[in-house]
């Protein structure tokens, strides 16, 4: 009758670290031993240790630019809290992300109601420097082709000029009037959304 074992998947007890005798030593090893190291329990490191003056000057260098820091961040945080009190919101130039000309923030800064007006501002603004690139292209194709260069010329004069002033006149007063929410704003941009439309029909 068979011997029950408890645990048939028990490793048997053997010494990694025995002097096996059936594993035969290389004897045709490239490699040789490395000469050992000569130690010397006498040597020293010279670890130039500065003198009490030079850590003293360092201190008080340390603590003069401290003290300008701190002098600089009050005077600012006191620029800040004056520019707080008079209202004037600064706008972190976020658009477009690659490059950050504009400050540009529709969901967080725009009402609800009113978003939906402001990026079709939005897409008419990004639809005229469309045109206006597409302008150049044909204008410059045309030039190619035996047309003067007047029209080429008067195309980038109208892109350098249309796409800023298409910003400044109309787009930025429509955004801000549509993040404060002003009637006074609102009367700036069509002023100037109508004074702007007779350049499309010329």
């Amino acid at each position: 009758m068979a011997r029950h074992d408890p645990n048939p998947f028990a490793d048997e007890e053997i010494n990694p670290f025995a002097n096996h005798t059936s594993v035969p030593p290389a004897s045709n090893s490239y490699l040789k031993p490395l000469p050992p190291e000569p130690y010397d329990r006498g040597a020293t490191v010279d670890i130039p240790l500065d003198s009490g003056n030079d850590l003293r000057a360092k201190e008080m260098e340390l603590q003069a630019k401290e003290n300008e820091l701190k002098r600089k961040e009050q005077e600012l945080k006191r620029r800040e809290d004056a520019i707080a009190r008079t209202g004037v919101v600064i706008e972190e130039k976020n658009w477009p992300e690659f490059f950050p000309l504009i400050h540009h923030d529709i969901p967080n800064e725009i009402p609800i109601h009113l978003q939906k007006i402001q990026y079709v501002a939005f897409t008419t603004l990004l639809g005229l420097v469309g045109c206006l690139l597409w302008n150049i292209v044909a204008v410059t194709v045309a030039w190619i082709k035996g047309e003067g260069p007047t029209i080429w010329l008067l195309s980038i004069i109208y892109f350098l000029a249309g796409v800023p002033g298409a910003y400044v006149l109309w787009y930025r007063p429509l955004y801000r009037a549509t993040r404060t929410d002003s009637a006074l704003k609102f009367g700036a941009f069509f002023f100037f959304y109508v004074v702007r439309k007779p350049n499309f029909y010329w």
